[in-house]
C-alpha cells in the first residue's frame, strides 16, 4: 500500500507542478548496508541489500535543454539549462540530479530537456543512501527520456561520479551499484575493486531491521572525507614498504601490524578498520551460505565496535540505540550502517521476535534518549526500473 501511495502521490504532484502531460515513471531504491562500513572507497568488500524504500522520478520530455524539477519533500522548484549546469546553493537537493546530467554528458550522451517531480520515503540523512536513490532514478529518467541505453554498471559509474566530483562527497560505488542491482530476497556481495557482484540469498526466519537514530548529518559537512583521506595517507606509507600495496584491500592484519610503527596513531586506527573489515564481509558471506545466522550476528557485533572504537565514526544516539537493540528480543546482531555520525542501524532478529524488537527498541530509545525513533521492517527490493501508476 505504501508503495502505491508514493506512486500516486508522483502523479499527482506532477499534474499540479507541470500541469498536465503523460509523464513516465523512474524508481530507484535505498540501502542498508548489512557489513562492510566504509570499506568500498578502499577497494574493499561490502554486503548492501536494496530495501523496500524508494524514491520515484515522474518526468515528460520537454522541446528545449531545459530540466524543470520540484522536490515535495523540500516543497521547492530548481530549473537548470543542459549546456550550462552549474551547483543551485539555495536548492542543493537539486545538485545530485545536476551532478548526474552534468557526467551524462560528459560521456558524450545527448540528453534532452525534461519536467520532472521527485518524490520518495527513502529518510533523508539517515544513512540509507537517499541520494544514491535519487541519482540512479534520475539516471534512469534522463537516459530513458532521452532514448539512451546504458549498461548498468556505467549508469553506476556515472551517479558515483555525480557525488563525488559534482556534490563534493567522496563516496565510494557500492550505494550507486546496489540501486541498480538490487535482487529481492538477496543480499549483494560487492567487489569494489572489480565490481563483481554475487548473490546471497538470505536465510528464512530472519529479519533485517532497520532503527533510525532521527540524528541526521550532512555527509559532505561531515569528517566523510577525512577518513577517505587518512586511509589513502596509510596506502601512500605503507606501498613504500609494500609495492604490492594499491589499497587497504591489498594488505593483511599481519603486514598491517608489522608496519604499524610506521603509521600516525589515527592513520593506523582508521587502516586496521578498514583491513579486519574486509576479512569480516568475506567470513559474513560464507555464514549466510551456511545459514549460520547467529555466526553473522557476531560478525556484526565486531563491525560495529571497529567503526566505533577504530574508524570513530560513531556517536552517542549510534551507541545507545546498538546497546538497547542488542538486549531486545530476537536480536542476533546491530551495527551502524551508513558512514556513522548518526542516521541508522542495521538488526539481525528472528523473524518470529521482530515485531516485539521493534516495540522494545521504540519503547527503550525514547525513555534513554528522549527522541521517538523510526523502526521498520525491511525487505531485500529490487533496483532500479521504470515502473507503472495506476
Amino acid at each position: 500500500m505504501a508503495f502505491r501511495e508514493l506512486r500516486q502521490r508522483a502523479a499527482a504532484e506532477f499534474q499540479q507542478h507541470h500541469g498536465g502531460g503523460r509523464p513516465r515513471y523512474f524508481e530507484a531504491p535505498g540501502r542498508v548496508n548489512l557489513i562492510g562500513g566504509h570499506t568500498d572507497y578502499n577497494d574493499g568488500f561490502v554486503l548492501p541489500i536494496a530495501i523496500d524504500r524508494e524514491v520515484i522520478v515522474a518526468a515528460a520530455a520537454r522541446d528545449d535543454r531545459q530540466v524543470s524539477l520540484w522536490s515535495e519533500s523540500f516543497e521547492q522548484g530548481s530549473a537548470f539549462d543542459l549546456a550550462h549546469i552549474t551547483k543551485d546553493d539555495s536548492a542543493p537537493w537539486s545538485d545530485y540530479v545536476r551532478g548526474v546530467a552534468l557526467m551524462l554528458q560528459s560521456e558524450g550522451i545527448a540528453l534532452q530537456g525534461m519536467n520532472g517531480v521527485i518524490v520518495g520515503n527513502v529518510p533523508i540523512g539517515s544513512g540509507l543512501s537517499s541520494s544514491a536513490a535519487l541519482e540512479v532514478a534520475s539516471a534512469v529518467a534522463l537516459c530513458s527520456i532521452s532514448g539512451v541505453n546504458l549498461d548498468g554498471v556505467q549508469l553506476a559509474k556515472i551517479c558515483q561520479r555525480a557525488e563525488s566530483e559534482f556534490v563534493g562527497m567522496k563516496c565510494g560505488i557500492m550505494d550507486q551499484l546496489i540501486a541498480v542491482f538490487g535482487h529481492p530476497g538477496s543480499a549483494l556481495l560487492i567487489d569494489c575493486r572489480t565490481l563483481d557482484r554475487t548473490l546471497v540469498p538470505l536465510p528464512r526466519g530472519i529479519s533485517i531491521v532497520v532503527c533510525d537514530t532521527m540524528k541526521r548529518r550532512g555527509l559532505v559537512e561531515s569528517e566523510y572525507n577525512l577518513r577517505r583521506q587518512q586511509c589513502e595517507t596509510g596506502v601512500r606509507i605503507l606501498s613504500e614498504h609494500l609495492p604490492n600495496v594499491k589499497a587497504l584491500r591489498d594488505l593483511t592484519p599481519q603486514e598491517l601490524e608489522a608496519h604499524a610503527e610506521k603509521l600516525p596513531r589515527d592513520v593506523l586506527r582508521r587502516c586496521r578498520h578498514v583491513v579486519s573489515e574486509n576479512q569480516r564481509v568475506l567470513l559474513a558471506d560464507q555464514a549466510l551460505r551456511r545459514k549460520k545466522v547467529a555466526e553473522f550476528g557476531r560478525l556484526m557485533d565486531r563491525s560495529d565496535a571497529s567503526l566505533r572504537d577504530d574508524y570513530e565514526v560513531s556517536c552517542r544516539e549510534l551507541d545507545e540505540m546498538v546497546r538497547l537493540a542488542r538486549s531486545a528480543p530476537g536480536c542476533l546482531g546491530a551495527r551502524m550502517t551508513g558512514a556513522g555520525f548518526g542516521g541508522c542501524t542495521v538488526n539481525l532478529v528472528r523473524q518470529e521476535q521482530s515485531e516485539a524488537f521493534a516495540a522494545t527498541v521504540r519503547e527503550s530509545y525514547a525513555q534513554e534518549v528522549g527522541v521517538e525513533p523510526e523502526v521498520y521492517v525491511c525487505e531485500a527490493s529490487a533496483g532500479a526500473a521504470e515502473i507503472t501508476v495506476p
